[in-house]
């Protein structure tokens, strides 16, 4: 990263920490300003067209959103106002526009598959945060939200099924995931939790094929891989799809559990059979890493990512054990 990225990286996080800080709509607006400037600039750090256009597409999308929650802002605070639902309701589209969840999805993939692994990892994780708190303070109409939740499950499995770029896939995994952290966006605790596991393996996949310099679904089957790598890359897409016993089930298993306490039967019935989806996805990518030629035989790690592979091999197996202290 650049010298003058690294102000814009510091002011991206301040500018997050204002919107959580803040008690007021207007502060948290500010923050959420801030936020966009401050992404854009990283966003065109490596000048390239996709760059270019990754750029504009999250600037038109995202002041576009802002322009209607600062509309709506200021038209609650009007003493007559009687439709306050209506504006509860407007808010919470605005924000799941920022957010990238359905049926508002369409930037996501599209910006995703145009920048580089590192900014795709920053927007998959940080960028939710102070979204994820907005909506969480609003008194939300429920069948906005469910309608979101649903939407989001059913297009970010299906979606991703046709894919052949890494970072779209990953894209449409995001906007999945989304449909399970607005699921349980009732609890921060919740969450907060999931979205810390979910911004752990994510991250960590991000970093493995910024290694390697992996951008489509053909170059999973490369020979430079040991089979130590190959074997932390499909524990990672595992835990990525929620299976057990990696640590991708464990938010997963809180979320289910949270909305059986609340009665919500049905919405977890259907995103358990859209999990099933994404697993089927996350299956095709290893597929061909483990039956397309290998010239490599050895349990041997290379030195570059032997740190990494250790710490998703420790993070993923370590699941059993927490299971076995019975914290649920």
């Amino acid at each position: 990263m650049k010298k003058s990225s690294w102000l814009f990286f510091l002011t991206l996080i301040i500018s997050s920490m204002i919107t959580l800080s803040a008690n007021n709509w207007i502060s948290m607006w500010i923050g959420l300003e801030l936020n966009m400037m401050s992404f854009i600039p990283l966003i065109l750090s490596k000048s390239n067209k996709s760059s270019s256009e990754a750029a504009m597409i999250y600037f038109l999308v995202q002041s576009m959103s802002s322009m209607i929650l600062i509309m709506m802002i200021l038209i609650s605070m009007c003493k007559y106002l009687i439709y306050w639902n209506l504006i509860n309701n407007i808010i919470t589209i605005s924000i799941l526009i920022k957010l990238g969840a359905a049926p508002f999805h369409m930037w996501m993939p599209e910006i995703m598959s145009k920048m580089e692994w590192n900014k795709c990892s920053i927007l998959m994780t940080w960028q939710k945060i102070a979204p994820l708190m907005m909506i969480s303070n609003i008194n939300n109409n429920s069948i906005i939200i469910n309608a979101a939740i649903i939407w989001s499950i059913g297009i970010g499995s299906i979606g991703g099924i046709n894919q052949t770029s890494l970072r779209k896939m990953l894209g449409y995994s995001s906007i999945n995931h989304l449909g399970w952290l607005l699921a349980i966006n009732k609890s921060m605790n919740l969450w907060m939790m999931y979205l810390l596991i979910y911004s752990i393996m994510i991250i960590m996949m991000c970093k493995l094929f910024m290694s390697y310099k992996m951008y489509f679904i053909n170059q999973m089957s490369s020979p430079n891989m040991s089979n130590m790598e190959k074997i932390s890359f499909f524990i990672m897409m595992m835990s990525m799809g929620g299976l057990p016993p990696f640590m991708g089930f464990l938010p997963k298993w809180i979320t289910i559990q949270s909305m059986i306490n609340e009665q919500e039967f049905m919405i977890i019935f259907i995103m358990i059979m859209f999990s099933l989806v994404t697993l089927m996805y996350y299956l095709r990518v290893m597929t061909n890493m483990y039956l397309s030629f290998n010239s490599s035989i050895k349990w041997s790690m290379t030195y570059n990512n032997k740190v990494m592979t250790m710490m998703i091999l420790m993070l993923n197996l370590s699941l059993p054990m927490i299971m076995s202290l019975d914290i649920m």
